[in-house]
């Protein structure tokens, strides 16, 4: 019955560690909108779902996240590749795909 308890905890823990990794750097994402999305996710320019816009966002975020990613990462439609800014690393362009999605769906 301890060993029972001793790898129940452990195994909670484990989970626990994995969701805190597994959750998104929304201020890290919302440093890179701020300074790369904003200027066409702002105001909806050529058609880009504009920030906060749930009903423009929901048939996006309804093709998943790692569809997103990708349209992101390899642009999509008259977006450039990484918003533009090629400098971007992978990580920092999910991060503002987080954080776009997370506070417009």
């Amino acid at each position: 019955m301890k060993l029972a308890t001793i790898l129940s905890s452990l195994l909670l823990a484990v989970c626990a560690a994995g969701a805190a990794q597994a959750a998104p750097d929304l201020a890290k994402g919302e440093k890179i909108y701020k300074a790369t999305c904003l200027a066409c996710h702002g105001a909806g320019v050529m058609g880009a779902p504009k920030f906060g816009d749930k009903a423009a966002w929901k048939p996006r975020v309804g093709k998943g996240i790692p569809a997103l990613y990708k349209s992101a990462l390899d642009g999509f439609k008259m977006m450039p590749p990484r918003g533009g800014n090629a400098a971007l690393k992978d990580d920092e362009v999910k991060s503002a795909v987080d954080f776009m999605t997370t506070k417009s769906s």
